[in-house]
């Protein structure tokens, strides 16, 4: 079973730590660092919220910190070096059940699909999954949300990731682009802009959206350490104030307009690039309407966990989640 490992003493030193926002006596606005599982327009919202200036709208001078991976994003958030952790809430879970006291709470939930695909040698208008029987495909860490939603997937179609395929989970988290030009693999999966690289490249071809497989799946959410939380309530709050806004703005505005605006975060994607991916995430209703965190996606969730083998014992809902923040975000 998949396990977030983390040094004794730096988890020892992690839960002694009070996590605190820090106010700027220069600029006056409460420092935060967030650190997020990846730096992709899937997360278009957040960026919007960032280069519109609704953080600093809220009183908050943000960090944002590219985790590369829900697994050290955790680490960061329990050693005290990020104040709000931006990943799959399976991370959450893990750490909850592994019997952490300051574990992670999620106060607000972004995208509501996958935002991943599965990408060929070739254009394949006649794909069905079960192509996939017999072939290679490089996936993701076991125990991620993109690697069990992959799974879900084949086995919603009848398809055994285990015996079926050859799944290769030895490449690192964001280079699997890059290995698929090279190595042997029928299929990669793959997030945005390497999707769309690969493509443009002529080194593959996006041919399903695990986010349409998968149906509705709660992928990323925020979440901050249960003392955080206690502690600075207000910033918590201020915070989601300024997602809900970069959610209101991806959801009214057209796909150049977003493209335009993030831009500034993706300076090595052409313009038309970037409008072609938002509009591959806006066809199939990526992000939500709100950041309510819903008890019925969190048990899809636990679903999900315990069809991967990774999760034993169901978790309180109660006690990971809190929608109070989204709700007064809405007022």
């Amino acid at each position: 079973m998949y396990q977030l490992r983390l040094l004794a003493g730096t988890i020892a030193a992690a839960l002694a730590l009070t996590a605190c926002g820090r106010t700027g006596a220069d600029s006056g606005l409460t420092k935060v660092t967030l650190n997020e599982v990846a730096h992709s327009v899937f997360y278009a919202p957040q960026y919007a919220a960032i280069e519109l200036g609704y953080f600093r709208d809220e009183g908050l001078n943000l960090t944002l910190v590219n985790g590369g991976g829900a697994d050290k994003v955790m680490t960061a958030l329990i050693s005290g070096d990020a104040d709000i952790g931006f990943m799959g809430s399976e991370a959450s879970i893990y750490t909850y059940a592994n019997g952490a006291e300051d574990y992670a709470v999620n106060f607000a939930q972004l995208t509501q699909r996958a935002g991943n695909f599965l990408v060929g040698r070739k254009a394949d208008p006649d794909f069905t999954w079960e192509k996939l029987r017999g072939a290679k495909v490089l996936g993701g860490r076991a125990g991620g949300m993109p690697q069990m939603v992959f799974e879900y997937i084949l086995k919603k179609h009848g398809i055994d990731p285990e015996t079926d395929l050859t799944i290769d989970q030895s490449i690192s988290f964001g280079l699997t682009a890059a290995a698929f030009t090279s190595d042997d693999s029928d299929y990669t999966v793959e997030f945005e802009p390497y999707a769309t690289s690969l493509e443009l490249e002529g080194n593959g071809t996006v041919v399903a959206s695990l986010g349409t497989e998968s149906g509705y799946v709660p992928y990323t959410a925020y979440c901050a350490r249960k003392s955080y939380i206690a502690a600075h309530p207000d910033v918590v709050q201020e915070f989601t104030n300024a997602i809900q806004k970069g959610l209101e703005y991806v959801n009214t505005h057209s796909s150049e307009e977003i493209a335009r605006t993030i831009q500034p975060q993706f300076p090595e994607t052409p313009l038309e690039n970037l409008i072609n991916i938002i509009e591959r995430y806006q066809s199939q209703d990526t992000w939500k309407n709100d950041t309510i965190f819903e008890e019925s996606s969190f048990d899809l969730l636990q679903n999900i966990l315990e069809e991967a083998g990774e999760l034993k014992n169901r978790v309180p809902y109660d006690d990971l989640v809190t929608t109070e923040y989204s709700e007064a975000a809405l007022r």
